[in-house]
């Protein structure tokens, strides 16, 4: 059994070491998505690996992003999945 792609993208943060992890279940509350992933990182290089090993994770399960902003400036990285959004 896959598990789900929240939390696909979860594992994949903590595998780069990612900090203050937090998984907001929004299901009910609001119509643009259902959970919202947040992560933080200590710098663009990092940021950036979280976002790569989140995609990576996420495209093995056949998950794409809809959308993906700030990954060049790498202060924040928002990836749309649809069902769920990613903040690094």
């Amino acid at each position: 059994m896959t598990e789900t792609p929240w939390l696909v993208a979860v594992r994949a943060a903590e595998s780069k070491k990612a900090t203050d992890i937090r998984v907001l279940d929004l299901t009910g509350i609001t119509a643009f998505t259902d959970y919202f992933v947040i992560c933080s990182g200590s710098n663009p290089k990092q940021i950036q690996a979280i976002a790569d090993e989140i995609g990576l994770k996420l495209k093995e399960q056949g998950e794409l992003p809809h959308c993906l902003e700030g990954y060049n400036q790498a202060e924040w990285i928002l990836a749309d999945y649809g069902d769920f959004l990613v903040h690094v």
